[in-house]
Protein backbone atom coordinates (compact mmCIF):
# COMPACT_ATOMS: atom_id res chain seq x y z
CA UNK A 1 0.00 0.00 0.00
CA UNK A 2 2.87 2.27 0.62
CA UNK A 3 4.59 1.70 -2.54
CA UNK A 4 1.31 2.17 -3.94
CA UNK A 5 1.20 5.64 -2.79
CA UNK A 6 4.61 7.03 -3.17
CA UNK A 7 4.04 5.60 -7.18
CA UNK A 8 1.34 7.67 -7.50
CA UNK A 9 2.81 10.74 -5.93
CA UNK A 10 5.65 10.38 -7.77
CA UNK A 11 4.11 10.24 -11.05
CA UNK A 12 1.58 13.21 -10.01
CA UNK A 13 5.04 14.89 -9.04
CA UNK A 14 6.31 14.24 -12.81
CA UNK A 15 3.14 15.62 -14.96
CA UNK A 16 3.22 18.49 -12.68
CA UNK A 17 6.55 18.57 -13.60
CA UNK A 18 5.81 18.78 -17.31
CA UNK A 19 2.83 21.27 -17.25
CA UNK A 20 5.23 23.59 -15.93
CA UNK A 21 7.76 23.06 -18.22
CA UNK A 22 5.08 23.22 -21.16
CA UNK A 23 4.63 26.71 -19.81
CA UNK A 24 8.09 28.15 -19.56
CA UNK A 25 7.93 30.18 -23.16
CA UNK A 26 11.95 29.80 -22.55
CA UNK A 27 12.57 26.86 -23.40
CA UNK A 28 10.12 26.66 -26.59
CA UNK A 29 11.90 29.92 -28.39
CA UNK A 30 15.39 28.18 -27.75
CA UNK A 31 14.70 25.24 -29.79
CA UNK A 32 16.88 22.46 -31.29
CA UNK A 33 16.32 23.40 -34.68
CA UNK A 34 19.79 22.66 -36.97
CA UNK A 35 21.46 25.82 -38.78
CA UNK A 36 20.98 25.10 -42.85
CA UNK A 37 23.65 25.69 -45.48
CA UNK A 38 21.64 29.40 -46.20
CA UNK A 39 22.56 32.34 -44.26
CA UNK A 40 19.22 33.94 -45.10
CA UNK A 41 17.03 31.19 -43.42
CA UNK A 42 19.56 31.07 -40.68
CA UNK A 43 19.38 34.77 -40.11
CA UNK A 44 15.34 34.93 -40.39
CA UNK A 45 14.76 32.01 -37.57
CA UNK A 46 17.20 34.08 -35.28
CA UNK A 47 16.28 37.67 -35.90
CA UNK A 48 12.55 36.63 -34.88
CA UNK A 49 13.67 35.22 -31.87
CA UNK A 50 15.44 38.67 -31.19
CA UNK A 51 12.83 40.85 -32.49
CA UNK A 52 12.35 43.95 -30.72
CA UNK A 53 16.05 43.69 -29.26
CA UNK A 54 17.66 47.06 -30.30
CA UNK A 55 21.01 45.41 -28.94
CA UNK A 56 21.63 42.65 -31.14
CA UNK A 57 23.98 43.52 -33.97
CA UNK A 58 23.30 41.33 -37.29
CA UNK A 59 26.12 43.02 -39.23
CA UNK A 60 26.40 41.57 -42.93
CA UNK A 61 29.25 41.03 -45.35
CA UNK A 62 30.75 39.45 -47.57
CA UNK A 63 33.30 37.19 -47.23
CA UNK A 64 36.57 37.89 -49.93
CA UNK A 65 33.66 40.14 -51.44
CA UNK A 66 32.31 37.14 -52.71
CA UNK A 67 30.07 34.59 -50.08
CA UNK A 68 27.35 35.86 -47.82
CA UNK A 69 28.21 36.12 -44.08
CA UNK A 70 26.80 37.49 -40.86
CA UNK A 71 27.88 38.36 -37.46
CA UNK A 72 25.53 38.32 -34.91
CA UNK A 73 26.57 39.79 -31.32
CA UNK A 74 25.47 41.50 -28.02
CA UNK A 75 26.58 44.93 -27.78
CA UNK A 76 27.63 45.79 -24.59
CA UNK A 77 29.12 41.74 -24.20
CA UNK A 78 31.26 41.62 -27.05
CA UNK A 79 34.63 43.90 -27.96
CA UNK A 80 33.91 45.41 -30.85
CA UNK A 81 37.36 46.29 -31.56
CA UNK A 82 39.12 43.26 -31.41
CA UNK A 83 35.85 41.63 -33.60
CA UNK A 84 36.75 44.60 -36.23
CA UNK A 85 40.59 44.02 -36.20
CA UNK A 86 40.88 39.84 -36.02
CA UNK A 87 37.28 38.85 -37.48
CA UNK A 88 36.34 41.33 -39.92
CA UNK A 89 39.24 42.82 -41.38
CA UNK A 90 41.22 39.76 -42.28
CA UNK A 91 37.95 37.99 -43.40
CA UNK A 92 37.04 41.13 -46.10
CA UNK A 93 40.25 41.03 -47.77
CA UNK A 94 40.61 39.39 -50.90
CA UNK A 95 41.91 35.75 -50.59
CA UNK A 96 42.71 32.58 -52.74
CA UNK A 97 41.78 29.83 -49.86
CA UNK A 98 38.91 28.38 -51.09
CA UNK A 99 35.67 29.93 -48.42
CA UNK A 100 35.00 26.75 -46.02
CA UNK A 101 34.61 27.26 -42.67
CA UNK A 102 38.10 25.20 -42.02
CA UNK A 103 39.96 28.24 -44.00
CA UNK A 104 37.82 31.11 -42.29
CA UNK A 105 38.88 29.85 -39.10
CA UNK A 106 42.62 30.03 -40.00
CA UNK A 107 42.06 33.55 -41.62
CA UNK A 108 40.69 34.85 -38.00
CA UNK A 109 43.56 35.46 -35.29
CA UNK A 110 41.55 34.49 -32.36
CA UNK A 111 42.38 31.25 -30.23
CA UNK A 112 39.30 30.72 -28.87
CA UNK A 113 36.63 29.53 -31.74
CA UNK A 114 34.24 26.56 -31.67
CA UNK A 115 31.69 25.18 -33.83
CA UNK A 116 27.68 25.66 -33.29
CA UNK A 117 25.35 23.29 -34.87
CA UNK A 118 21.98 24.44 -33.50
CA UNK A 119 20.08 28.03 -33.03
CA UNK A 120 19.92 27.12 -29.64
CA UNK A 121 23.55 26.85 -29.73
CA UNK A 122 23.85 30.35 -31.31
CA UNK A 123 21.66 31.58 -28.63
CA UNK A 124 23.72 30.60 -26.12
CA UNK A 125 26.95 31.76 -27.35
CA UNK A 126 26.19 35.38 -28.62
CA UNK A 127 23.90 35.37 -24.30
CA UNK A 128 27.61 34.61 -23.37
CA UNK A 129 29.03 37.83 -25.13
CA UNK A 130 31.05 35.50 -27.88
CA UNK A 131 30.02 36.75 -31.41
CA UNK A 132 28.63 33.88 -33.88
CA UNK A 133 29.65 33.83 -37.65
CA UNK A 134 27.17 32.48 -40.13
CA UNK A 135 27.92 31.72 -43.71
CA UNK A 136 26.10 30.68 -46.83
CA UNK A 137 26.98 26.67 -47.96
CA UNK A 138 27.79 25.82 -44.39
CA UNK A 139 25.41 23.96 -41.79
CA UNK A 140 27.73 25.13 -39.09
CA UNK A 141 28.44 28.31 -38.04
CA UNK A 142 31.79 29.78 -35.86
CA UNK A 143 31.35 31.00 -32.17
CA UNK A 144 34.23 33.54 -31.43
CA UNK A 145 35.36 34.18 -27.72
CA UNK A 146 35.61 37.68 -28.00
CA UNK A 147 32.96 38.23 -25.04
CA UNK A 148 33.49 41.62 -22.97
CA UNK A 149 31.52 42.89 -20.34
CA UNK A 150 32.34 45.51 -17.35
CA UNK A 151 33.65 43.99 -14.05
CA UNK A 152 34.64 45.49 -10.34
CA UNK A 153 38.36 44.99 -9.18
CA UNK A 154 39.19 42.73 -6.65
CA UNK A 155 38.77 43.96 -3.32
CA UNK A 156 38.45 42.67 0.08
CA UNK A 157 35.39 41.13 1.34
CA UNK A 158 33.56 43.42 3.81
CA UNK A 159 32.24 40.64 5.52
CA UNK A 160 34.49 38.71 6.55
CA UNK A 161 37.74 41.07 6.71
CA UNK A 162 41.07 39.62 9.05
CA UNK A 163 44.21 41.73 10.49
CA UNK A 164 45.98 39.55 8.75
CA UNK A 165 45.58 36.69 5.92
CA UNK A 166 44.76 37.65 2.23
CA UNK A 167 42.93 40.19 1.17
CA UNK A 168 41.42 39.21 -2.19
CA UNK A 169 37.68 37.94 -2.14
CA UNK A 170 35.42 36.75 -4.65
CA UNK A 171 33.84 39.08 -7.62
CA UNK A 172 30.55 38.94 -9.64
CA UNK A 173 32.23 36.90 -12.66
CA UNK A 174 32.61 33.11 -12.74
CA UNK A 175 35.74 32.65 -14.85
CA UNK A 176 37.65 35.24 -12.46
CA UNK A 177 36.43 33.03 -9.49
CA UNK A 178 37.40 30.31 -10.93
CA UNK A 179 40.93 31.85 -11.63
CA UNK A 180 41.19 32.70 -8.10
CA UNK A 181 40.98 29.10 -7.13
CA UNK A 182 43.28 27.85 -9.71
CA UNK A 183 45.70 30.56 -7.64
CA UNK A 184 45.52 28.70 -4.64
CA UNK A 185 45.22 25.47 -6.14
CA UNK A 186 47.95 24.38 -8.57
CA UNK A 187 47.22 20.94 -9.53
CA UNK A 188 45.70 19.30 -12.40
CA UNK A 189 43.08 17.78 -9.58
CA UNK A 190 41.32 20.19 -8.93
CA UNK A 191 38.25 20.12 -11.31
CA UNK A 192 35.63 22.66 -12.10
CA UNK A 193 32.56 21.23 -14.18
CA UNK A 194 29.81 23.67 -15.82
CA UNK A 195 26.51 23.91 -16.04
CA UNK A 196 23.52 26.60 -17.07
CA UNK A 197 20.67 26.54 -14.80
CA UNK A 198 18.04 28.99 -15.93
CA UNK A 199 15.79 29.05 -18.33
CA UNK A 200 15.74 32.68 -19.35
CA UNK A 201 18.89 33.21 -17.19
CA UNK A 202 20.80 30.36 -18.28
CA UNK A 203 23.34 31.32 -15.48
CA UNK A 204 26.39 29.58 -15.68
CA UNK A 205 26.99 27.13 -12.69
CA UNK A 206 30.23 25.47 -11.92
CA UNK A 207 31.02 22.63 -9.07
CA UNK A 208 34.53 22.64 -7.80
CA UNK A 209 36.25 19.56 -6.15
CA UNK A 210 39.79 18.12 -5.89
CA UNK A 211 39.76 14.52 -7.48
CA UNK A 212 41.20 12.07 -4.94
CA UNK A 213 40.32 13.86 -2.14
CA UNK A 214 36.14 14.72 -2.52
CA UNK A 215 33.94 11.32 -2.09
CA UNK A 216 32.80 10.56 -5.70
CA UNK A 217 29.44 10.02 -4.20
CA UNK A 218 29.50 13.25 -2.85
CA UNK A 219 30.00 14.49 -6.04
CA UNK A 220 27.50 12.41 -7.70
CA UNK A 221 24.69 13.88 -5.68
CA UNK A 222 25.53 17.54 -5.58
CA UNK A 223 25.32 17.06 -9.78
CA UNK A 224 22.28 15.70 -9.72
CA UNK A 225 20.85 18.35 -7.49
CA UNK A 226 21.74 20.93 -9.42
CA UNK A 227 20.41 19.32 -12.94
CA UNK A 228 17.50 18.78 -11.79
CA UNK A 229 16.76 22.65 -10.71
CA UNK A 230 14.22 23.63 -13.02
CA UNK A 231 13.37 27.35 -12.69
CA UNK A 232 12.60 30.60 -14.93
CA UNK A 233 16.50 32.32 -13.74
CA UNK A 234 19.24 32.16 -11.20
CA UNK A 235 20.10 36.05 -10.26
CA UNK A 236 22.46 34.56 -6.92
CA UNK A 237 23.69 31.58 -5.15
CA UNK A 238 20.26 32.12 -2.60
CA UNK A 239 18.69 30.26 -5.34
CA UNK A 240 20.86 27.79 -5.45
CA UNK A 241 20.97 27.44 -1.42
CA UNK A 242 17.22 27.12 -1.15
CA UNK A 243 16.91 24.35 -3.34
CA UNK A 244 19.59 21.68 -3.05
CA UNK A 245 19.71 21.69 1.16
CA UNK A 246 18.18 18.90 3.07
CA UNK A 247 15.62 20.30 5.09
CA UNK A 248 14.11 23.76 3.60
CA UNK A 249 12.44 23.94 7.17
CA UNK A 250 15.24 24.69 9.17
CA UNK A 251 15.82 27.88 10.57
CA UNK A 252 20.27 26.98 10.56
CA UNK A 253 21.73 26.98 7.16
CA UNK A 254 22.76 23.87 5.51
CA UNK A 255 25.61 24.90 3.10
CA UNK A 256 28.62 28.03 3.86
CA UNK A 257 28.52 31.17 2.26
CA UNK A 258 31.87 32.60 1.78
CA UNK A 259 33.32 35.40 -0.17
CA UNK A 260 37.22 34.65 0.53
CA UNK A 261 38.91 31.99 -2.27
CA UNK A 262 41.50 31.02 0.94
CA UNK A 263 38.65 29.70 2.94
CA UNK A 264 37.09 27.99 -0.17
CA UNK A 265 40.47 26.59 -1.33
CA UNK A 266 40.91 24.92 2.76
CA UNK A 267 37.72 23.53 2.31
CA UNK A 268 38.27 21.93 -1.01
CA UNK A 269 41.43 20.46 0.74
CA UNK A 270 39.01 18.86 3.30
CA UNK A 271 37.26 16.73 0.51
CA UNK A 272 34.38 19.13 0.10
CA UNK A 273 32.55 20.71 -2.89
CA UNK A 274 32.68 24.57 -3.70
CA UNK A 275 29.11 25.63 -6.15
CA UNK A 276 29.92 28.82 -7.86
CA UNK A 277 27.31 30.91 -9.53
CA UNK A 278 27.55 33.53 -12.40
CA UNK A 279 26.63 37.05 -10.88
CA UNK A 280 27.50 36.39 -7.59
CA UNK A 281 30.10 37.52 -5.36
CA UNK A 282 30.55 34.71 -3.05
CA UNK A 283 30.34 30.50 -3.30
CA UNK A 284 28.81 27.78 -1.80
CA UNK A 285 30.30 25.12 -0.32
CA UNK A 286 29.00 21.62 1.11
CA UNK A 287 28.63 19.46 3.47
CA UNK A 288 29.27 21.65 6.37
CA UNK A 289 28.43 21.38 9.89
CA UNK A 290 27.58 23.21 12.75
CA UNK A 291 31.23 23.68 13.69
CA UNK A 292 32.03 25.04 10.50
CA UNK A 293 29.37 28.27 11.11
CA UNK A 294 31.38 28.90 14.29
CA UNK A 295 35.49 29.08 12.80
CA UNK A 296 36.65 32.32 11.05
CA UNK A 297 39.66 32.98 9.14
CA UNK A 298 41.12 34.89 11.48
CA UNK A 299 41.31 31.61 13.64
CA UNK A 300 43.96 29.87 11.48
CA UNK A 301 46.22 33.44 11.00
CA UNK A 302 46.76 34.02 14.46
CA UNK A 303 49.00 31.80 16.65
CA UNK A 304 46.85 28.32 17.68
CA UNK A 305 46.25 29.18 21.26
CA UNK A 306 44.85 32.70 20.65
CA UNK A 307 42.45 30.98 17.91
CA UNK A 308 41.68 28.63 20.83
CA UNK A 309 41.09 31.23 23.21
CA UNK A 310 39.16 33.22 20.74
CA UNK A 311 37.03 30.31 19.60
CA UNK A 312 35.40 29.88 23.28
CA UNK A 313 34.90 33.05 23.78
CA UNK A 314 32.95 33.09 20.39
CA UNK A 315 30.54 29.67 21.99
CA UNK A 316 30.33 31.73 25.00
CA UNK A 317 28.72 34.63 23.43
CA UNK A 318 26.68 32.40 21.21
CA UNK A 319 24.90 30.95 24.17
CA UNK A 320 24.22 34.36 25.71
CA UNK A 321 23.22 35.84 22.51
CA UNK A 322 20.45 32.80 22.38
CA UNK A 323 19.62 32.56 26.32
CA UNK A 324 20.28 35.67 28.06
CA UNK A 325 16.90 37.48 27.50
CA UNK A 326 14.86 34.62 28.10
CA UNK A 327 17.34 33.46 31.55
CA UNK A 328 16.54 37.02 33.08
CA UNK A 329 13.02 37.00 32.07
CA UNK A 330 12.20 33.51 33.50
CA UNK A 331 14.51 34.43 36.47
CA UNK A 332 12.47 37.82 37.41
CA UNK A 333 9.14 35.47 36.53
CA UNK A 334 9.79 32.83 38.28
CA UNK A 335 12.63 32.45 40.33
CA UNK A 336 13.20 35.37 41.94
CA UNK A 337 15.36 33.57 44.96
CA UNK A 338 17.92 32.82 42.35
CA UNK A 339 18.93 36.54 42.80
CA UNK A 340 21.38 37.74 45.73
CA UNK A 341 19.29 39.91 47.89
CA UNK A 342 21.26 43.07 47.38
CA UNK A 343 21.04 42.95 43.20
CA UNK A 344 17.27 41.97 43.23
CA UNK A 345 16.45 45.16 45.41
CA UNK A 346 18.56 46.93 43.19
CA UNK A 347 16.00 45.38 40.03
CA UNK A 348 13.19 45.51 41.75
CA UNK A 349 13.84 49.52 42.48
CA UNK A 350 14.43 49.93 38.93
CA UNK A 351 11.18 48.52 38.17
CA UNK A 352 9.01 50.04 40.51
CA UNK A 353 7.65 52.30 37.52
CA UNK A 354 7.68 50.04 34.89
CA UNK A 355 4.01 48.54 33.61
CA UNK A 356 4.66 45.78 32.04
CA UNK A 357 6.07 41.90 32.92
CA UNK A 358 9.52 40.89 31.89
CA UNK A 359 8.05 39.46 29.05
CA UNK A 360 6.41 42.02 27.43
CA UNK A 361 9.29 44.42 28.04
CA UNK A 362 12.01 41.81 26.88
CA UNK A 363 9.91 41.85 23.78
CA UNK A 364 9.78 45.29 23.07
CA UNK A 365 13.21 46.24 23.82
CA UNK A 366 14.32 43.19 21.47
CA UNK A 367 12.26 44.24 18.59
CA UNK A 368 13.20 47.63 18.71
CA UNK A 369 16.61 46.76 18.70
CA UNK A 370 16.59 44.14 15.86
CA UNK A 371 14.09 47.28 14.17
CA UNK A 372 17.81 49.36 14.22
CA UNK A 373 19.74 46.67 13.80
CA UNK A 374 18.10 46.80 10.43
CA UNK A 375 17.68 50.14 10.00
CA UNK A 376 21.41 50.64 9.88
CA UNK A 377 21.99 48.16 7.64
CA UNK A 378 19.58 49.46 5.16
CA UNK A 379 20.73 52.98 5.53
CA UNK A 380 23.46 54.52 3.44
CA UNK A 381 26.94 53.32 4.83
CA UNK A 382 28.25 57.06 5.83
CA UNK A 383 24.91 57.65 8.30
CA UNK A 384 23.93 54.02 8.82
CA UNK A 385 26.18 53.16 11.93
CA UNK A 386 25.59 56.33 13.04
CA UNK A 387 21.86 56.15 12.96
CA UNK A 388 21.85 52.77 15.05
CA UNK A 389 24.47 53.93 17.56
CA UNK A 390 22.95 57.26 18.68
CA UNK A 391 18.93 55.15 17.92
CA UNK A 392 20.09 52.66 20.44
CA UNK A 393 21.26 54.90 23.19
CA UNK A 394 18.46 58.00 22.44
CA UNK A 395 15.78 55.47 22.58
CA UNK A 396 17.22 53.06 25.66
CA UNK A 397 17.92 56.22 27.55
CA UNK A 398 14.20 57.51 27.21
CA UNK A 399 12.82 54.26 27.69
CA UNK A 400 14.58 54.20 30.94
CA UNK A 401 13.28 57.81 31.74
CA UNK A 402 10.09 57.74 30.84
CA UNK A 403 9.16 53.78 32.55
CA UNK A 404 8.88 51.88 29.60
CA UNK A 405 12.09 49.86 30.01
CA UNK A 406 14.07 49.36 32.99
CA UNK A 407 17.86 49.58 32.88
CA UNK A 408 18.58 45.64 33.77
CA UNK A 409 16.33 44.94 30.65
CA UNK A 410 18.25 47.51 28.42
CA UNK A 411 21.70 45.97 29.78
CA UNK A 412 20.65 42.67 29.10
CA UNK A 413 19.55 43.82 25.53
CA UNK A 414 22.46 45.54 24.52
CA UNK A 415 25.12 42.30 25.48
CA UNK A 416 22.71 40.39 23.22
CA UNK A 417 23.19 42.03 20.50
CA UNK A 418 27.07 42.65 21.30
CA UNK A 419 26.91 38.58 21.48
CA UNK A 420 24.92 38.30 18.57
CA UNK A 421 28.19 40.22 16.37
CA UNK A 422 30.60 37.74 17.61
CA UNK A 423 29.11 34.93 15.42
CA UNK A 424 31.35 34.90 12.47
CA UNK A 425 28.96 33.51 9.51
CA UNK A 426 25.66 36.08 9.16
CA UNK A 427 23.51 33.26 8.34
CA UNK A 428 23.61 31.21 11.74
CA UNK A 429 23.75 34.72 13.35
CA UNK A 430 19.85 35.89 11.70
CA UNK A 431 19.14 32.32 13.21
CA UNK A 432 19.60 32.83 16.44
CA UNK A 433 18.12 36.41 16.28
CA UNK A 434 14.73 34.50 15.27
CA UNK A 435 15.21 31.48 17.92
CA UNK A 436 15.53 34.36 20.63
CA UNK A 437 12.01 35.26 20.19
CA UNK A 438 10.33 31.56 21.09
CA UNK A 439 12.74 31.17 23.75
CA UNK A 440 11.80 34.25 25.31
CA UNK A 441 8.25 33.19 24.98
CA UNK A 442 8.99 29.65 26.31
CA UNK A 443 10.96 31.04 29.42
CA UNK A 444 7.95 33.91 30.06
CA UNK A 445 5.28 31.11 30.28
CA UNK A 446 7.17 28.18 31.96
CA UNK A 447 10.26 29.86 33.52
CA UNK A 448 13.71 27.74 33.49
CA UNK A 449 11.34 24.48 32.46
CA UNK A 450 10.23 26.00 29.17
CA UNK A 451 14.02 27.68 28.90
CA UNK A 452 15.33 23.79 29.22
CA UNK A 453 12.31 22.84 26.57
CA UNK A 454 13.45 25.00 24.07
CA UNK A 455 17.43 23.79 24.41
CA UNK A 456 16.06 20.14 24.02
CA UNK A 457 13.50 20.98 21.17
CA UNK A 458 16.53 22.97 19.20
CA UNK A 459 19.24 19.73 19.93
CA UNK A 460 17.01 17.45 18.74
CA UNK A 461 16.39 19.38 15.44
CA UNK A 462 20.36 19.90 15.37
CA UNK A 463 21.06 16.24 15.69
CA UNK A 464 18.48 15.17 13.20
CA UNK A 465 19.56 17.63 10.69
CA UNK A 466 21.49 16.60 7.43
CA UNK A 467 24.13 18.50 5.39
CA UNK A 468 24.73 16.44 1.99
CA UNK A 469 24.05 13.48 4.21
CA UNK A 470 26.61 14.64 7.24
CA UNK A 471 25.44 15.22 10.60
CA UNK A 472 25.56 18.53 11.51
CA UNK A 473 26.61 18.12 15.03
CA UNK A 474 29.59 15.80 13.48
CA UNK A 475 32.09 15.34 14.77
CA UNK A 476 30.65 15.61 18.23
CA UNK A 477 27.63 13.87 17.83
CA UNK A 478 28.35 11.45 16.42
CA UNK A 479 31.78 11.43 18.27
CA UNK A 480 35.12 11.21 16.01
CA UNK A 481 38.11 11.47 17.71
CA UNK A 482 40.59 12.51 15.25
CA UNK A 483 38.19 15.55 14.13
CA UNK A 484 37.94 17.00 17.29
CA UNK A 485 41.76 19.02 16.76
CA UNK A 486 39.59 21.75 15.00
CA UNK A 487 36.51 22.01 17.12
CA UNK A 488 36.84 23.07 20.55
CA UNK A 489 40.60 23.88 20.25
CA UNK A 490 42.15 24.85 17.02
CA UNK A 491 45.24 22.55 17.08
CA UNK A 492 48.68 24.31 15.35
CA UNK A 493 49.34 23.08 11.39
CA UNK A 494 51.52 20.19 12.50
CA UNK A 495 49.30 18.30 14.87
CA UNK A 496 46.56 18.22 11.69
CA UNK A 497 48.01 15.28 9.92
CA UNK A 498 44.53 13.85 8.80
CA UNK A 499 41.50 15.25 6.60
CA UNK A 500 37.90 15.28 8.45
CA UNK A 501 36.20 12.31 8.23
CA UNK A 502 33.07 13.77 6.86
CA UNK A 503 33.65 13.42 3.06
CA UNK A 504 35.51 10.33 2.27
CA UNK A 505 38.38 8.21 3.19
CA UNK A 506 40.17 7.68 0.08
CA UNK A 507 42.92 10.15 1.25
CA UNK A 508 43.04 10.26 4.72
CA UNK A 509 46.34 11.70 5.52
CA UNK A 510 47.14 15.70 4.31
CA UNK A 511 50.63 16.04 5.60
CA UNK A 512 53.60 13.18 6.73
CA UNK A 513 53.43 12.50 10.39
CA UNK A 514 56.32 14.40 12.77
CA UNK A 515 55.63 17.83 11.74
CA UNK A 516 56.36 19.55 15.06
CA UNK A 517 59.32 21.89 14.48
CA UNK A 518 62.13 22.16 16.47
CA UNK A 519 66.39 22.56 17.07
CA UNK A 520 67.72 20.23 14.59
CA UNK A 521 70.13 18.29 16.25
CA UNK A 522 73.27 20.58 14.80
CA UNK A 523 71.50 23.43 16.88
CA UNK A 524 71.80 21.11 20.19
CA UNK A 525 74.96 20.36 19.89
CA UNK A 526 75.82 23.82 19.09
Amino acid sequence: MGNWKKSLKHLLRSDRRKLVNAELPGKNQQTETLLSGYVNENLQIIQSIYADCSDVIFHDFLIGNKTKAVLIYIDGLTNVEEVDQHVLAPLQQNFTLEHTLPNIRKKIAVSSIKHVRTVADVIEEISSGNPVLLMNQENQGLSIGLSRWEKRGIEEPVAESVLRGPREGFIETLRTNTSLLRRKLKSPNLKIKSMNIGTYTRTPIAIAYIEGIADPALIEEMTSRLQRIEIDGVLADAYIEELIEDDPYSPFPQLLSTERPDVASAYLLEGHVVVLVDGAPSVLIAPVTFISFMQSPADYYERYFVGTAIRWLRFLFFAISLLAPSLYVAVLTFHQEMIPTSLLLTVAKSREQVPFPALVEALLMETMFEALREAGARLPKQIGSAVSIVGALVIGQASITSGIASAPMVMVVAITGIASFMVPRFTVGISVRLLRFPMMFLAGFLGFLGLILGIIMILIHLLNLRSFGVPYTSPLAPMKGRDMKDVLIRAPYWALNTRPGLSGESNKYRQAPGQQPGPTKRDEEG
